[in-house]
């Protein structure tokens, strides 16, 4: 089964997708993770990246979707795997669409994690990561023992720059504009499963089960 994990960040769907891989062994297949594989292995297709990096420019789609059909050959993916973070526009599953179809294979669901943009700001913002060894808390859900103190190191807690609200709030109007238009378009596909992404992590994970059943 091929399936896609839609949802504004902060929607949780890359922590259910590491939970599905641990449960279903398909790989959770992240482009920046293959981004950086590629680039440290020096692959034709990572040296490319590399130079859009380097400048500053966007990678482009081509060069994503390469990257990703190479990553697809692999003996983990022959079952299954999930996509987080891919693709985040219309032409980007175009793109995958025809490149997996080359393939033989195919789009099986696109889950979205549906979530008020009041609850993520107040769920990213809230976060604070360990300066050290990066473990992480939330001011409501997850406190250290001693205010601002990592509970493992004993380092200092921050919160991050992409976690204050005013980049969250450009971050969801990015996503908005660009990404939740890929709900249309799986939906006309008969692909599209609504997920409401505020309930508690259990009862998220048996909505994943439930709607790849």
């Amino acid at each position: 089964m091929i399936c896609i994990f839609l949802g504004p960040p902060g929607s949780g769907k890359g922590t259910q997708a590491k939970k599905l891989m641990d449960k279903r062994g398909w790989p959770q297949l992240s482009t920046g993770d293959m981004l950086r594989s590629a680039i440290s292995k020096g692959t034709q297709l990572g040296v490319a990246a590399k130079g859009f990096m380097d400048r500053g420019a966007l990678v482009p789609d081509d060069v994503v979707i390469g990257l990703i059909a190479e990553r697809i050959q692999a003996a983990d993916c022959s079952k299954g795997f999930i996509l987080d973070g891919f693709p985040r526009t219309i032409p980007q599953a175009e793109a995958l669409d025809r490149m997996l179809g080359e393939a033989g294979r195919k789009v099986d669901w696109a889950v979205l994690f549906e979530i008020p943009d009041a609850d993520l700001v107040r769920r990213l913002s809230g976060r604070r990561t360990c300066l050290n060894c990066g473990a992480m808390y939330h001011v409501d859900t997850l406190r250290p023992q001693k205010a601002d103190v990592c509970d493992k190191c004993a380092s200092k807690l921050v919160q991050r720059d992409d976690d204050r609200p005013e980049v969250i709030q450009k971050r969801l109007a990015v996503y908005h504009s660009q990404t939740a238009p890929l709900a249309d378009y799986y939906r006309n596909q008969g692909k599209l499963k609504l997920l409401d992404a505020t309930q508690g992590f259990d009862a998220v994970t048996e909505a994943v089960e439930k709607a790849l059943r």
